[in-house]
């Protein structure tokens, strides 16, 4: 039997600067994880990162599962909070700017 489906967002990462990047309702990659759409059923998430992965500008896109917050979509799982604050091994970057969507 199929696990019903849950939430999800499409994410991938910048192919020029490596940065966690997320598709948001126009199409468009942003770099906040409550700036990206959240996807309530199969067909719209599937068709979404089926466009996604046709951009040259990103790789390894993905769906990865989501809930809706009060500023945007959250993640469910540790691995996705932790790909959204940036690079762990010293504060630079999002760490550094203050720009993570934590």
């Amino acid at each position: 039997m199929a696990r019903p489906f849950t939430p999800k967002v499409v994410t991938a990462n910048a192919l020029l600067e490596g940065d966690v990047i997320y598709l948001d309702a126009n199409g468009t990659w942003v770099r906040a994880l409550g700036d990206a759409a959240l996807y309530k059923d199969a067909e719209t998430a599937e068709a979404a990162l089926a466009t996604a992965a046709k951009d040259g500008m990103q790789v390894g896109a993905y769906l990865a599962d989501a809930i809706e917050g009060a500023t945007g979509p959250e993640p469910t799982h540790f691995r996705e909070d932790f790909r959204r604050t940036g690079p762990s091994n010293y504060a630079h970057g999002k760490q550094v700017t203050g720009a993570a969507d934590v």
